[in-house]
């Protein structure tokens, strides 16, 4: 298992980790399997999305705050129900196959690490097999 560690800087943002989850998906030595990313955060998720222009995230950003927004009469006390909210619609897991020791992802995918309750110190956990 990989640990990468992230330090968000603004409450709600879309960070790319395509390159570190691939990274871990080479130093595994795994030719052919199944990555799984997987997020231990209830504020935070993680998406496969478009990542050849920035402004889909910031689209994603945008509309899920728009959808869910920060400051509604929410019965969660600690001021973060939207966060809850926002990674219940995104998920905290991605799975990916492994060809050729490669993620396997389209031509304009990659994978994001969601945060909705940020500036934080985060991780995300990559499983390779």
């Amino acid at each position: 298992m990989k640990e990468i560690i992230l330090k968000t800087n603004r409450r709600i943002e879309l960070i790319d980790i395509t390159a570190q989850v691939a990274e871990a998906v080479r130093s595994s030595g795994i030719r052919e399997g199944i990555c799984v990313v997987y997020c231990p955060h209830t504020t935070a998720g993680l998406t496969i999305n478009e990542h050849a222009d920035p402004n889909v995230a910031s689209d994603i950003v945008n509309r899920l705050s728009k959808l869910v927004p920060h400051n509604e009469n929410y019965a969660h006390i600690e001021g973060n129900a939207d966060a809850h909210i926002k990674s219940t619609l995104t998920g905290n897991s991605v799975q990916l196959i492994v060809n050729n020791g490669n993620l396997l992802l389209g031509v304009w995918q990659g994978i994001f690490f969601c945060e909705y309750d940020g500036p934080r110190n985060r991780r995300v956990w990559v499983q390779v097999r």
